[in-house]
């Protein structure tokens, strides 16, 4: 079951915007067509009223929009283009990287990017590869100034772990947090659990430095800091590259500082040392051995699995078998049928570029008819302050042309929103048809691992019938004959050679 995908509408004007179809108004209702064509939940709309694009993290709307990204209330934004996110390039990398991090997508109208498909996720490779470039620029630096700041007690950036901060350059205890630091240690030694020691700790009424709840992780985080002990680290980790994991450097390299401590140190060893017994985590639940395990249902509606050594998938209502090589070399052919021709990739490229056509065209005469309307609606209302319209004649003729223009100005937006979403949704089956071309030929040499992603990716349900499979894939790439209806295709495969047992 899919769940609806959350949406904002950003919206940014650095003038009044006298010209109609660039009004906010119009973005708006052209984005929210857009979202409705994709089968999205429009949520919220960040609203930035004659406000500069020189610098647009500082904004209480950015905030707001990067912080529901952080909670997940959203998982995207839409907006007109890229120039309306923000125009200074850095703010522009440091966004789509904070989008990139929480797996949330950017649509730019213009650019025709939807980075929630995979036509728009090169954006974002490319956004990474222009980060890369300028953080490899200073990394040299940067490196080379940390062991001599750290080894002189300095900031290194980043603010002070609760319960000290920075004042001065000094790291020193911030009086208010720090007993609530001390009452952790205690609490979690009475409990001997993180979770519970966050919970006792919230239900005094205490709250992280933003204001949050203490979780069970910002609990282990703060005990096992060992500046709480009087001793600071610093310099002791690194980063292994873009998206991947920090580890810890060397212990030479470790810088150790001393700072006024919160806790005594026989309470700190204490609670570390229980706490490193409870991190003895039972190994996780079995990973499926079996490449379409979990997606094959009887037609009775029962699921089938391996049950013994002998590879054979079995429904214990029906008794109806199949074996798993047999199966997988089903799914293997039925991966043919997830491909589209040629012919078809050609026939579907001209008629949705001949519906794009059509679609531009009739933009255009509304955009057309609707400005020589609005300097006629102009002329009138000059005519009838200099009075050279009685107000008779004035209503007769503003009444029916201001009813014309509203309409036009509801169906501009949704005509750009139907070109935005076919331009999109073609770039976006293209680039499936290129991937899905290489799928079959290289399916038998693909590391188990990759395959199952695959599976999980574009597999609904594998249904086993007396005669017959049923393979529904979750999408494949169709011609869009009418935006909305491309979305969520299934496809259904019936009639397979192989036996049946």
């Amino acid at each position: 079951m899919r769940t609806t995908k959350n949406v904002g509408i950003w919206i940014r004007v650095s003038t009044d915007m006298q010209v109609k179809d660039e009004s906010p108004e119009i973005h708006e209702k052209r984005a929210k067509m857009y979202a409705e064509a994709k089968g999205w939940n429009v949520v919220t709309v960040y609203r930035l009223d004659a406000l500069s694009g020189k610098s647009v993290l500082d904004y209480p709307e950015t905030k707001r929009m990067l912080k529901d990204i952080e909670q997940g209330t959203i998982t995207g934004i839409i907006f007109s283009k890229l120039a309306r996110l923000a125009r200074n390039t850095k703010e522009l990398l440091e966004i789509s990287e904070l989008f990139r991090e929480r797996n949330a997508d950017l649509i730019s109208l213009a650019e025709s990017i939807d980075t929630s498909t995979p036509a728009g996720r090169l954006f974002f490779t490319i956004i990474a590869a222009m980060a890369q470039w300028e953080r490899e620029e200073i990394a040299d630096r940067v490196a080379k100034s940390v062991p001599i700041r750290a080894s002189m007690g300095k900031p290194l950036g980043g603010k002070a772990i609760y319960g000290y901060q920075w004042k001065n350059g000094e790291f020193i205890i911030e009086p208010n947090e720090a007993p609530v630091r001390k009452l952790i240690y205690e609490i979690f030694l009475k409990t001997k659990r993180m979770l519970t020691t966050a919970v006792e700790i919230n239900k005094l009424g205490y709250r992280t430095r933003n204001g949050s709840l203490f979780s069970d992780r910002a609990i282990a985080r703060l005990i096992e800091d060992s500046s709480a002990k009087g001793i600071r680290i610093a310099n002791y980790t690194k980063s292994m590259g873009e998206g991947k994991r920090w580890v810890l450097k060397p212990k030479e390299e470790w810088i150790e500082i001393p700072c006024e401590a919160i806790v005594s140190k026989e309470l700190w060893d204490s609670c570390n040392e229980l706490n490193i017994k409870r991190n003895k985590r039972t190994p996780r639940g079995k990973q499926p051995s079996h490449l379409l395990s979990g997606y094959i249902y009887c037609s009775c509606g029962k699921k089938m699995y391996i049950y013994h050594e002998a590879k054979v998938y079995k429904c214990t209502k029906c008794k109806k078998k199949i074996d798993s090589p047999d199966i997988d070399e089903i799914y293997h052919e039925q991966l043919k049928s997830f491909l589209l021709t040629d012919k078809d990739i050609e026939s579907h490229q001209q008629s949705t570029q001949q519906q794009i056509k059509e679609k531009e065209s009739l933009l255009r005469t509304v955009q057309s008819e609707y400005e020589k309307l609005y300097k006629k609606l102009e002329l009138h209302i000059d005519m009838r302050g200099t009075g050279e319209l009685n107000r008779e004649d004035f209503a007769a003729f503003y009444q029916p042309v201001q009813l014309q223009l509203r309409q036009m100005e509801n169906q501009m937006p949704e005509l750009q929103a139907e070109i935005d979403f076919l331009k999109i949704q073609s770039l976006s089956s293209g680039s499936i048809i290129e991937e899905a071309k290489d799928l079959y030929n290289s399916w038998k040499e693909l590391p188990f691992d990759e395959k199952r992603n695959i599976i999980e990716t574009i597999t609904e349900r594998i249904t086993i019938h007396s005669d017959s499979i049923d393979i529904t894939f979750s999408y494949l790439p169709a011609p869009l004959s009418s935006s909305k209806n491309a979305v969520n295709n299934r496809h259904n495969f019936k009639g397979c050679s192989w036996p049946i047992k």
